[in-house]
């Protein structure tokens, strides 16, 4: 009797086990990988290759400005003035002087994004955990408050992009050959006359923007000044030590952001178990029945093309400060070449690291990553303003199952995740301030002393 029930038991088993490699909804890891590999060749010749990022102290293979070519020396000084809590000398008011820096919106944790549907510079205090709850001081006035009429967008993998911003205003090269009659003098657009790419162009407009400077007194008496001489040798001292050149140095340093580590990066370079079974069958999705890599494509995921989509503006959610309706940034590319054409149409951003900031889209309308990919695979806007004709060819329904939603989302969620971004941050500042924050509640919040 015994043996017999061992027998039946055997049979059973091996009968399920057959159903299961018969069941055609089953698919080897293996497979997975094989069809990936061939729609990563179908969107390039080159493969995996032309998707893989390079190590962050690969400066050859790292696209930069040609007037501004990476050194170790120019990326360390630009990742602490970077983070440099002590530039903030040109606050409104002289409580929040030293207490805020450019990470203070464009920090690790928050995947070098904001964690806030609007991120916020000068004036304003606290961090919470991962950013999410810095919020503008009692003591400011919404008019003095540093912020922006758009989501912040993320310095990640930036070495993408030759010009800047959701509407690629900033940049004097490029897509931007031809709108000098819009580089107004005495606003940042008149830096794009420098010639240099968008990120050093917004990294040099930025510094004024944001109200932060560099104080000769702060370089001399610190370590800055040797940083400065080691990173630009050959600059004169009368220039040495200048927003310029600050600028330029945090642009080096930004090139630098790459998400090298996240799973599909590993995958590419053949860990062919860096992604789950379901992260493989979303970035297939991605590179294949969802048609996402049409706009989202090269090591960044990202492209320099700008389309609209349809979705709310910042100034339709609850909460922010200043919101204004009029506001060019709502139009987009638009709003800066004035063309008709361009109406509405935002840049294409890259794609790595959006878990860490849960707000989406260029007015922060949407808070998970699901509802984005819900939202391109209705088709429907949500933002009645834009025009229907402006809106994106591929902004249509994806004919997108419950089950490929979830594994597209998989992919974008996890898959496109670097949990190890705290590498690219230093471990002090010359100054001795806290960052990204130097407000007494961030200093709390965050444990630094």
């Amino acid at each position: 009797m015994k043996k017999f029930l061992l027998l039946f038991l055997g049979l059973v088993v091996l009968g399920l086990t057959a159903c299961k490699q018969d069941d055609p909804t089953s698919t080897s890891t293996e497979e997975l990988d094989k069809e990936l590999t061939s729609l990563l060749e179908a969107a390039n010749a080159d493969g995996k290759a032309f998707f893989t990022m390079p190590g962050a102290n690969d400066f050859d293979k790292i696209p930069q400005d040609p007037n501004n070519p990476l050194t170790t020396e120019k990326v360390e000084l630009g990742k602490m003035l970077y983070h440099e809590t002590a530039l903030s000398i040109h606050s409104k008011k002289e409580i929040t002087k030293g207490t805020y820096s450019c990470a203070s919106c464009h920090f690790a944790q928050g995947g070098f994004a904001a964690c806030k549907v609007q991120g916020v510079g000068d004036g304003g205090m606290g961090f919470g955990d991962t950013g999410e709850a810095r919020d503008k001081s009692p003591i400011f006035s919404e008019a003095d408050v540093d912020v922006q009429p758009v989501k912040t967008p993320s310095s990640m993998n930036d070495a993408y992009q030759t010009i800047t911003l959701w509407n690629g205003a900033l940049g004097g090269v490029d897509m931007n050959i031809g709108t000098e009659s819009h580089w107004t003098a005495g606003t940042p657009l008149e830096t794009n006359t420098m010639g240099f790419h968008g990120l050093e162009t917004q990294a040099i407009a930025g510094i004024k923007v944001h109200r932060l400077g560099i104080d000769p007194t702060f370089i001399d008496t610190t370590e800055y000044k040797a940083m400065f001489d080691a990173a630009f040798p050959d600059v004169d001292m009368s220039e040495r030590y200048t927003r310029k050149y600050a600028g330029l140095a945090i642009a080096a340093y930004e090139r630098t952001l790459l998400s090298n580590e996240a799973p599909f990066q590993k995958w590419l370079k053949d860990d062919v178990n860096a992604m789950s079974k379901t992260e493989k069958e979303g970035a297939i999705l991605f590179f294949g029945k969802a048609g996402c890599v049409q706009c989202h494509t090269g090591p960044a995921l990202n492209s320099m093309t700008f389309y609209a989509y349809g979705m709310n503006d910042l100034n339709m959610m609850p909460g922010v400060y200043r919101p204004d309706a009029q506001s060019d940034a709502n139009l987009g590319r638009g709003g800066f070449t004035q063309k008709t054409e361009d109406m509405f149409k935002f840049k294409t951003p890259q794609l790595y690291n959006l878990a860490d900031s849960p707000h989406y889209g260029h007015g922060s309308s949407f808070n998970t990553l699901r509802d984005v990919v819900e939202y391109k695979n209705t088709g429907l806007p949500q933002n009645d303003k834009v025009i229907p004709a402006q809106l994106a060819a591929a902004f249509k329904s994806l004919n997108l199952s419950t089950l490929e939603v979830t594994q597209l989302t998989e992919f974008l969620k996890t898959g496109l995740k670097d949990d190890n971004l705290m590498r690219y941050t230093p471990s002090q500042l010359p100054s001795g301030n806290c960052f990204p924050n130097n407000d007494p509640l961030s200093k709390l919040e965050m444990g630094c002393n």
